[in-house]
């Protein structure tokens, strides 16, 4: 927020002709100096107030700042702090507007002949203007038709004009009496209106005219388009409005911290005006608010304290032992070794344990039919037992049965001990079939975690989407080739892997490829993004030289202001000294009188001409550098939208 200066004292005549400096005098010199203390920034540009009648010895201080003082947001210069730069009397005179009503702050006429780029003389787009009028000002409780501006006359479009411009700004000094051709493009400067320049007061005569209703309805729909942003800025509650009731209690934005000096300000000018130069109750409140703003603070910095001394405690403590996530991670790894283990033993015994069961199921069978057999065996044994009894055997054929009983005896053991070796053999090859179906089965486990991984798992993406390459292992399938369930490797599997592996490789060729001309691309931005990084340290620069031309232009014309002021005051003592000879010696100096007058009169407009070109100089400077920011801007905008789309 700027400040107000108080370092220029421009002296200011009283209405008694007596001159004074504006610097604050002690106590003591107040009692004996009966003039009045005048604005350090100057004499308020308005009609001067005579003194209150609060007893002979009485002198009120008058405001340090002229009364169209500007405040830093420029949508609120002429509603906010309504007594910062108060005269403290009674005045009837109607203040000035703060959106630059005087001469010095029109700026140059080349800056406002911008031609219109909106489509003023499409009848849509009037029609649209229009109804955006008409509902504002009806939403205003304000009487209006849309006939009024389908045909409107040069009164009516005064008084809507003149009502916008006191809803834009209440203070702006619009004279009733006065010609509206002399007040209308006056207002629209001070407004900043952008095509300001192209506008002729000859419209006004006749302003539904075919060539003059489009720019003059350009011109009120501006004013509309204006009050609406005022109005959404004021209610936005945004930190920039600077409302001293709207901080919070805790705060860290610089606008807030600006308000409340603001309010500080003008709380202390206030008490300095009514002749107090202890600003007492102002520090106080401002030293309260800001104790309730690190009061929270200052809790939170002794928790954060307290929690860092126990933090401290507790990593002195972690470092003076062991780090316990060392023996974890050990810890953890032997117990994952160990899990990867019993996990493949216990898969080892499911494979175990489901084949004993088929063979157990099979014994079982096979033992059914074995005792069928003997059960057969003993009817049949029986029943021959039967026929020998019932027979008349010879000892020759008794001997020859009992010689053939022992051969097939001795001829049965032989078998069993066949029977038996066969048993070992098959138990042999049984575990290394298991040991060779448990590889099988994981080399089938690992083929599957590969498709998984590499996204072959069915279904396949088009030409493939018919190819199964899923392989199972039917380990209780006695015939070898039914051991695998699925395509057929030579013929399906293996070639569909090789295609896809070539697709692959193709597909990573053209990555790179597209990944390089990327990297290309992007060399390319960054080494024009540093060539722009350089212009703009370069045009930096040039703002900079700029900005020191604009400070030493505003230094020399303040210079100039004080030498002029100091002349100003010369003369207006010559003057008072001419007249009062005037006085004595009769009308013999009357020429000189005039003379001196006219030299005042001189030094005056020298001083205004002076003012006005600094603030021309200050206006121009300001709005090359606006512009050229937003150029920037827009600049570095498209460059990080074309960046991210690419």
């Amino acid at each position: 927020m700027d400040r107000p200066r108080f370092s220029t004292v421009q002296p200011v005549p009283d209405l008694h002709g007596s001159v004074r400096s504006g610097i604050p005098v002690p106590a003591s010199t107040k009692k004996q100096n009966a003039t009045l203390r005048m604005s350090m920034a100057g004499p308020a540009l308005r009609a001067p107030h005579a003194p209150p009648s609060s007893g002979p010895g009485s002198n009120p201080r008058q405001s340090i700042l002229r009364s169209q003082n500007v405040n830093p947001n420029v949508l609120l210069q002429s509603t906010t702090k309504p007594n910062y730069g108060r005269t403290p009397l009674n005045n009837s005179t109607r203040r000035g507007s703060t959106w630059g009503g005087g001469a010095s702050a029109v700026p140059p006429a080349g800056s406002q002949n911008a031609k219109d780029p909106r489509p003023l003389r499409e009848r849509a787009f009037q029609t649209q203007m229009k109804q955006e009028i008409h509902a504002y000002i009806k939403s205003l409780n304000q009487d209006i038709s849309l006939a009024t501006l389908n045909n409107i006359q040069g009164k009516d479009y005064r008084s809507i004009f003149d009502f916008l411009v006191l809803k834009l700004d209440p203070f702006h000094p619009l004279n009733p009496n006065a010609r509206f051709e002399d007040e209308f493009v006056p207002a629209l400067r001070a407004l900043r209106y952008p095509f300001a320049g192209g506008i002729d007061n000859k419209w006004l005569a006749a302003p539904a005219s075919m060539h003059s209703w489009p720019a003059l309805l350009g011109v009120l729909h501006w004013l509309v388009e204006a009050c609406k942003a005022r109005q959404l800025y004021e209610t936005s509650g945004d930190p920039t409005l600077q409302i001293p009731s709207d901080i919070p209690e805790e705060f860290d934005d610089p606008w807030d911290h600006q308000a409340l000096a603001f309010d500080y300000y003008d709380q202390a000018y206030t008490i300095w005006l009514d002749m107090v130069d202890d600003f007492v109750e102002p520090n106080q409140n401002l030293e309260d608010r800001y104790a309730r703003k690190n009061e929270q603070a200052q809790l939170d910095l002794d928790n954060k304290t307290r929690q860092l001394e126990q933090s401290t405690i507790e990593l002195n403590k972690l470092k003076s032992t062991a780090p316990p996530i060392a023996r974890l991670q050990d810890e953890n790894g032997l117990l994952k070794g160990d899990s990867e283990k019993f996990q493949k033993i216990l898969h080892q015994y499911d494979s175990r344990k489901k084949k004993l069961l088929d063979h157990i199921a099979f014994e079982k069978a096979e033992l059914v039919t074995r005792g069928n057999q003997l059960e057969q065996l003993k009817a049949e044994q029986l029943k021959l037992a039967e026929i020998v009894k019932t027979q008349n055997l010879s000892p020759e054929e008794v001997i020859k049965m009992n010689t053939d009983h022992e051969t097939l005896s001795q001829n049965l053991k032989d078998l069993k001990q066949k029977i038996a070796e066969t048993h070992r053999n098959l138990m042999s090859l049984e575990v290394n079939v298991t040991n060779r179906a448990a590889a099988a089965e994981e080399a089938i486990d690992l083929y599957t975690n590969l498709l998984t991984s590499l996204e072959l798992f069915p279904p396949l993406a088009p030409p493939l989407e018919d190819v199964d390459l899923t392989l199972e292992l039917d380990t209780p399938s006695a015939n070898p080739q039914n051991l695998l369930i699925g395509a057929d490797i030579r013929r399906i599997i293996k070639p569909t892997l090789s295609a896809v592996a070539e697709s692959k490789r193709s597909e990573r060729a053209s990555v790179e490829s597209e990944r390089i001309r990327f990297d290309n691309e992007l060399d390319q931005l960054t080494l024009e993004c540093e060539n722009i990084d350089e212009e703009i340290g370069e045009v930096e620069k040039k703002v900079v030289g700029l900005n020191d031309q604009a400070d030493d232009l505003r230094d020399v014309a303040q210079q100039e202001t004080t030498v002029a002021n100091n002349e100003a005051e010369r003369l207006q003592r010559d003057v008072a000294q001419a007249r009062t000879a005037a006085l004595a010696n009769g009308m013999g100096v009357k020429s000189r009188l005039q003379a001196l007058q006219i030299a005042h009169r001189e030094q005056v407009e020298k001083v205004s001409r002076l003012k006005e070109e600094t603030v021309r100089a200050i206006l121009k400077n300001t709005h090359d550098i606006a512009m050229f920011k937003a150029e920037v801007s827009r600049y570095l905008t498209d460059l990080r939208v074309f960046a991210e789309g690419e």
